[in-house]
């Protein structure tokens, strides 16, 4: 249990506060660790892992996870990091992203050991009443806090009434659930943070909160995202994980596997401090263990070296077309 723990701490950025995890993981109470999925991007790559890997590892040491989707604040859309307001989605596109991501999810997570609970199951039933006594429970001064509230507002961009409203019920959740721990990538720090603060209102003891790096991608400048095609996707097939192990840059390969991968610092440090290609080879070996057959991966590296050498790859599909079928123009201009 102390490597896990050692490995999940090592992982993170910020502990709120480390005396805190200490204190609860040591109670030998079965602890509720909640994870926020915002269901409005579906497609899952290595990136997503990151936290995904530190909720399997408290399955493993015995404790409940709560996978929440929101279900109800994705038609808000969370506003982190974002320098307008985002377009809204109706109830039945969240849910619909939602059954793709848990899908995926699972692929890393025990789906017999995972709680699936959708915020809207609570917020939906909340009245105008209910609301206002939330909202009671923080200044506007503290939302402002927010960089990007902050930014916006000072740049003369628009900022909406529902979008404040995002902290205070994702906050809400932590709270509806009597979270012990709540983790999440570093955009949602101000977000956890707040449902730390929320369950004290509430006469709860406050949950720890754990915040983890984004993992950049392929081009080794912006965090790794579908939309600027620098992924490694869950759903790649092995050759398109290895070959696209094949392409991360030199510099950020050590934070992939400290990131991705739960190998322990001293095997991390040994494979680094040798040739880099292999380190590469043993990262792409890695995911293949992970998410696929590990046994495909001799084949599959022999392909893609077939392939590197500018050889014709094997299996290569076969079409047979008549010559009626052709249309190739020669140009006589040379």
């Amino acid at each position: 249990m102390d490597n896990r723990l050692e490995i999940i701490k090592r992982k993170a950025v910020q502990i709120f506060s480390e005396e805190d995890l200490d204190r609860k993981i040591n109670s030998g109470k079965k602890l509720t660790i909640k994870l926020g999925a915002d269901p409005s991007r579906p497609d899952l790559h290595i990136g997503h892992s990151v936290v995904l890997r530190v909720l399997k590892l408290f399955q493993d040491m015995g404790h409940e996870v709560v996978f929440v989707v929101g279900d109800f604040t994705g038609m808000i859309g969370d506003p982190s990091g974002k320098s307008k307001t985002r377009p809204a989605l109706t109830f039945e596109q969240t849910r619909k992203s939602a059954e793709t991501y848990l899908e995926q999810a699972t692929k890393i997570l025990d789906k017999n050991k995972t709680r699936i609970a959708f915020n809207s199951e609570w917020l939906s039933k909340m009245n105008l009443e209910d609301v206002i006594k939330l909202t009671s429970k923080y200044t506007v001064a503290r939302i402002m806090e927010r960089d990007d509230f902050k930014n916006r507002f000072e740049n003369n961009l628009p900022l909406s009434m529902h979008e404040l409203l995002y902290p205070l019920l994702q906050g809400y959740d932590s709270v509806e659930l009597k979270a012990d721990i709540e983790i999440g990538g570093t955009d949602q720090t101000f977000n956890l943070l707040v449902g730390r603060e929320l369950q004290k209102d509430y006469e709860q003891e406050s949950q720890v909160v754990m915040t983890f790096p984004l993992l950049v991608g392929l081009d080794g400048k912006e965090k790794m995202s579908k939309s600027l095609d620098n992924y490694i996707g869950l759903t790649d097939s092995p050759f398109e994980k290895f070959e696209k192990s094949m392409k991360i840059p030199d510099n950020v390969l050590r934070q992939y596997f400290e990131l991705a991968t739960d190998l322990p610092t001293d095997e991390i440090n040994k494979i680094m401090s040798g040739d880099i290609r292999e380190a590469h080879l043993q990262f792409a070996k890695e995911l293949l263990k992970m998410y696929d057959d590990v046994n495909e991966f001799e084949s599959i590296k022999e392909r893609y070296m077939n392939i590197a050498k500018g050889e014709i790859p094997e299996n290569i599909e076969e079409i047979k077309m008549e010559e009626k079928e052709l249309n190739i123009c020669i140009s006589a201009n040379y």
